[in-house]
């Protein structure tokens, strides 16, 4: 008895895990933030001359050098930068001459409504079709063909043909902006949603048919419906519960893949959200706005990731057993 009692797995608790994976997380966004800061800071072009102009003085420079603290290290720079994001204070706007939290506040709810109906969009046209494709031999060709599709389309290409055909030629959708109020907001969402979640469709739609498939086919299924017991339920109960843990799995770099497309569709339809933002803040060397923005890209794609991995092993205990 004692021989077999060992040679069970003995299940290790969560709560090191979760430590481990917040200091990973931490330690992910730290890293991220000081190669963004330090890269912006050996990036060509001055944030002097863009304000100043091109026929301003070397005195004038080295005053709003200093008044900006560019004249210090970088490194010095950096703490100070952090220190301020770490009490909320984001800096000062070159551009538009305001606290850059000012102008993250209402575009980054509009981005993140894009972002999750994108998200809905994707798990939930992904998963219908790859089941289809897993349980249905004769669907599956139309499903390959379509991820193949969508993975073909650039985001760029996929907004123009959208706007092209539904907002200008048959003027169900509004061709720009982000609407007011949450139900016109996602009528004017929707089209931008489609053209950000193409990709990861065609990606979750072959993900969930490769998973079903071999689900479908494995023992216990057809032992089940061998039984008599109504295929749908089967499916439901026994081939969706283990076939979308590969979908959860990939759904943390999925979410960051859509934070970082929401930029070019967020562009191509003039949604005033942080991914316009930050082309403008670029393009006009506004350094602050560029590394709050950054700074929030990198969170929201490790809180994810990091929830979605603790998720996975929280369900599945053979990932935090130990022998």
């Amino acid at each position: 008895m004692s021989t077999v009692d060992e040679a069970r797995p003995r299940p290790v608790s969560l709560l090191p895990r979760i430590a481990t994976s917040i200091a990973g997380a931490v330690a992910t966004v730290l890293v991220a933030s000081f190669a963004v800061f330090v890269a912006l800071g050996f990036a060509p072009g001055d944030p002097v001359a863009q304000i100043l102009g091109q026929k301003a003085t070397e005195a004038q420079r080295s005053a709003i050098r200093a008044q900006l603290g560019l004249d210090r290290p970088l490194l010095v720079r950096y703490w100070d930068w952090l220190t301020g994001v770490l009490h909320g204070d984001f800096g000062i706007s070159l551009t538009y001459r305001q606290e850059v939290s000012t102008l993250l506040g209402p575009r980054l709810g509009t981005s993140l409504m894009l972002v999750a109906l994108s998200l809905v969009l994707t798990v939930v046209a992904g998963v219908a079709a790859g089941t289809l494709g897993g349980v249905r031999r004769r669907w599956r060709p139309v499903v390959t063909a379509l991820s193949g599709v969508g993975v073909a389309i650039p985001g760029f290409v996929a907004a123009a043909l959208l706007i092209s055909v539904f907002a200008v030629g048959l003027g169900w959708f509004p061709t720009y902006g982000a609407g007011s109020g949450f139900a016109d907001q996602l009528w004017h969402l929707l089209l931008p949603s489609v053209a950000l979640s193409l990709a990861w469709f065609a990606y979750i739609a072959q993900i969930t048919t490769a998973a079903v498939k071999e689900e479908a086919d494995s023992d216990h299924v057809r032992t089940a419906i061998g039984r008599g017991l109504p295929r749908l339920l089967v499916i439901r109960r026994h081939v969706l519960r283990n076939a979308l843990i590969p979908v959860l799995t990939v759904s943390g770099v999925m979410v960051g893949g859509l934070v970082a497309g929401s930029v070019v569709v967020e562009s191509s339809f003039a949604i005033d959200g942080i991914g316009s933002l930050l082309v403008k803040s670029v393009l006009n060397k506004d350094y602050a706005v560029v590394n709050a923005v950054s700074l929030i890209i990198v969170v929201v794609f490790v809180v994810v990731t990091t929830v979605v991995d603790l998720v996975h092993v929280a369900i599945d205990p053979r990932l935090r057993e130990r022998r």
